[in-house]
């Protein structure tokens, strides 16, 4: 079950002036928001400081990304890409993100070039791969390894899965 917080991706970003000073001054802000409007929220967090002209910030928290990594110093555009990649895909865009080591680029390309849909698993792809392209006779058609089709498979290089909850698998190809 995923919760309200879980849902939408923010960040907490903290004031280092403040926090260098024995302050915990920061504001949480959502992630899937357009770079400007984060940047914006950032100075006006700045400008409420205890510290006067402050200017420096780090990201100290986030949620709602999924598990998916957020560095202290990450820009602001890349939060923005993986928020807003998130909100729209949930697990199986963290799962993505995951595949390529937080490579936004990658996962985009791979959701929108090597996406073969959601199957009960990759065995269950292979079948019906099979079906679509091949006239299986049904004296044949129980003798079929589909486990072992789709391990040889993944194992080959040919496709990767995404498993995004029980009997949930995102099935893509590799280029």
């Amino acid at each position: 079950m995923t919760s309200t917080a879980d849902s939408n991706p923010r960040i907490y970003v903290a004031c280092l002036a403040a926090y260098n000073n024995g302050y915990l001054h920061g504001v949480w802000i959502n992630a899937d928001q357009d770079a400007d409007t984060i940047r914006d929220e950032i100075t006006a967090m700045l400008a409420r400081s205890p510290i006067k002209g402050a200017e420096e910030y780090a990201i100290h928290d986030h949620e709602g990304f999924e598990g998916v990594a957020i560095e202290e110093y990450a820009g602001i555009e890349r939060v923005v890409r993986i928020g807003a990649f998130i909100a729209e895909h949930g697990a199986l865009g963290a799962g993505l993100l995951e595949e390529f080591t937080g490579d936004i680029d990658q996962a985009e390309a791979a959701l929108r070039d090597c996406y073969h849909g959601q199957f009960t698993s990759l065995a269950d792809y292979m079948e019906e791969l099979t079906a679509e392209t091949v006239t299986i006779p049904d004296a044949l058609r129980y003798y079929i390894d589909w486990q072992a089709m789709a391990r040889d498979a993944e194992m080959g290089g040919d496709f990767f899965t995404v498993e995004t909850a029980h009997d949930e698998v995102h099935v893509f190809s590799h280029r």
